[in-house]
């Protein structure tokens, strides 16, 4: 196998393999808040993917799954009228009600989202929300005493669709490339963060429309890209122009693997292919070919 068959063998390693479980999951939880805050009998209506797995980004043994249910706008006045917290006040309502599907699983209210962790280690993190007229959500933070905060995922995952589809398909991969470099080299790095300095770079990136033959050089310029990247407070999202916080330095890392990958690049031009697949799983672990 040449170099182009080994990232493609190392990007269908990457692929979710659990899809139908999340898909039951998704509408059981969707059909029952749809019961009891829309007495509507629907498993798809009201409810959103978000996240690594809305974008599309997401990689196989992902733990967190993140989705957006939608409350009729009633609900938004009742809880807004608490004297206090009715935004925990929300949350625990939405859990009862998952209660009722999901007696003997364990279920948290906390924070921002209520949290369902399923015994196969995956665990659906539901945010309650309210859907706003410019297509962004209202949703409830229930820290120190309780607020009302907005996200705007559709912009984040329409972004990411639309270049994904410019770029042969190309996007989508180098961000799951990312999450399994970011794994194995512990980089402080969030999805989102991934996805938009991902989507920053193969935007202008002069092969990105070309097939899996260019997947070395199009890590090492990833790499090399993110080394280069300034230290910064935050970034803004890509699509929605959100704040994304920085969770750390990322760049050393990044810088060591652009190393890694030179030599890789070497290793296979000279016909040492053995030695060059060492380099790419000292990069990005054991889905890598060996």
């Amino acid at each position: 196998m040449g170099v182009g068959e080994d990232f493609k063998t190392f990007c269908r390693n990457l692929t979710i393999n659990n899809r139908k479980s999340i898909g039951q999951r998704y509408q059981l939880i969707t059909r029952r808040l749809n019961l009891d805050f829309w007495e509507l009998d629907s498993r798809t209506s009201h409810s959103l993917y978000v996240g690594s797995y809305g974008r599309g980004t997401a990689i196989r043994g992902f733990s967190d799954l993140d989705m957006i249910f939608c409350l009729p706008y009633d609900y938004y006045q009742k809880y807004d009228n608490y004297q206090y917290n009715g935004q925990s006040a929300m949350l625990q309502d939405v859990k009862k009600s998952l209660q009722k599907t999901y007696p003997t699983t364990d279920i948290g209210a906390d924070g921002q989202v209520v949290v369902i962790h399923f015994t196969d280690g995956i665990s659906f993190e539901i945010v309650p929300a309210f859907l706003n007229e410019d297509g962004s959500y209202t949703y409830p933070d229930a820290n120190s005493g309780g607020r009302w905060r907005v996200t705007n995922p559709k912009p984040e995952i329409g972004a990411i669709s639309s270049m994904d589809l410019e770029c042969n398909g190309n996007l989508k991969w180098l961000c799951r490339m990312t999450r399994s470099w970011k794994n194995v080299w512990g980089a402080p790095m969030g999805g989102l963060l991934i996805d938009t300095l991902a989507y920053r770079f193969i935007k202008d990136w002069e092969y990105k429309e070309k097939s899996f033959l260019y997947y070395d050089w199009m890590s090492r310029d990833f790499f090399k890209y993110l080394a280069d990247e300034p230290e910064c407070k935050y970034w803004l999202a890509v699509g929605s122009r959100q704040y994304i916080w920085s969770k750390g330095k990322f760049q050393y890392k990044a810088k060591r693997c652009y190393n890694l990958a030179l030599e890789a690049i070497y290793y296979e031009s000279s016909g040492y292919v053995r030695s060059a697949r060492q380099k790419w799983r000292e990069i990005y672990g054991t889905a890598y070919p060996s």
